[in-house]
């Protein structure tokens, strides 16, 4: 089992971050992309998929009309790990 990482480590990595919030209740962080459209926000969903495969760390997805809400933790960890971070770090780096 892999420890999480502590609470200062977490909000000092989520800072390299472009616009993700922690979410403590869940020990999760997330951020909310927009889209024009639906088609849009399914093709960015898909996408982030295949990072999510690449990682072998798959987040939470809400697809709805124009948004995708991306949520990640480390359930095995009971909260974030660096896993979670990098995977952050990837999505950022899709083309919106």
């Amino acid at each position: 089992m892999i420890d999480p990482l502590p609470h200062t480590k977490a909000e000092e990595l989520l800072e390299e971050l472009n616009d993700w919030e922690f979410d403590e209740a869940e020990r999760a962080i997330s951020k909310e992309f927009e889209f024009d459209n639906f088609s849009e926000a399914m093709e960015f969903a898909n996408r982030v998929g295949e990072i999510a495969e690449e990682h072998q760390h798959h987040p939470d997805m809400h697809v709805s009309w124009g948004k995708v809400v991306v949520k990640t933790t480390t359930h095995d960890a009971g909260g974030l790990t660096k896993k979670d971070f990098a995977l952050a770090s990837d999505i950022d780096a899709l083309p919106l």
